[in-house]
């Protein structure tokens, strides 16, 4: 309830987002609670003035990360997974992910963003895959892959590692030469990154892609 009174709302996303690997059933109570998705959506809405010209401070950053924490919650759950992505919520995120300045409150941001993106991936899922295709979030996680933080960075390449494994997502991938050679060309400069700033853990996604 409290989510949905603006005055109360942002200590509710704390507590929520703190506490939320204690209630598996979370998400189904978030979800079909009247307004706490619109209240959410809400904190989305709100950042977005603040990414351009940048000028995001770290309590509005973290306040968002908040509401994307449970908004990863809805992505991961079985029940709510389906009609999370049939209200294209990602979508709102995509402004986030589109961000390219380097400091600690748009990466954390941005590293939520892709957190919610990943969640949906985790599961094999065709309808996840062919959504995320036809929302174009391939060249958002390939700039991300590029520029990002390692942290950034390897979650972007998990969602590549995801959509390449499905059959869908490798044909779309393949089926034209400039998509072809942007994921190859991208790949191929992360691991000559790798050789200044060492990584196991990216590297094992990147060879996954491969």
């Amino acid at each position: 309830i409290h989510l949905t009174i603006p005055e109360k709302r942002e200590q509710a996303l704390l507590e929520l987002s703190k506490r939320r690997e204690s209630f598996p059933d979370l998400a189904p109570i978030l979800w079909y609670s009247f307004g706490t998705v619109a209240a959410l959506l809400q904190e989305m809405l709100a950042v977005y003035p603040c990414l351009s010209p940048p000028n995001l401070s770290a309590a509005v950053s973290n306040r968002a990360c908040n509401a994307l924490a449970l908004l990863q919650c809805l992505a991961s759950h079985p029940e709510t997974r389906k009609p999370f992505l049939q209200a294209h919520i990602p979508l709102f995120l995509y402004p986030f992910l589109n961000t390219v300045s380097k400091v600690r409150p748009f990466e954390y941001l941005r590293l939520t963003s892709l957190g919610v993106i990943g969640a949906l991936v985790k599961v094999d899922d065709e309808q996840v895959v062919q959504f995320l295709l036809q929302t174009e979030i391939i060249p958002l996680c390939l700039r991300i892959m590029e520029t990002g933080s390692e942290l950034s960075r390897t979650v972007a390449t998990f969602i590549i590692q995801k959509i390449l494994l499905d059959d869908n997502g490798l044909q779309y991938i393949c089926a034209t030469a400039e998509r072809f050679y942007a994921v190859s060309t991208v790949l191929g400069n992360m691991v000559q990154s790798l050789s200044e700033a060492p990584s196991s853990r990216l590297l094992k996604h990147i060879i996954r892609c491969y």
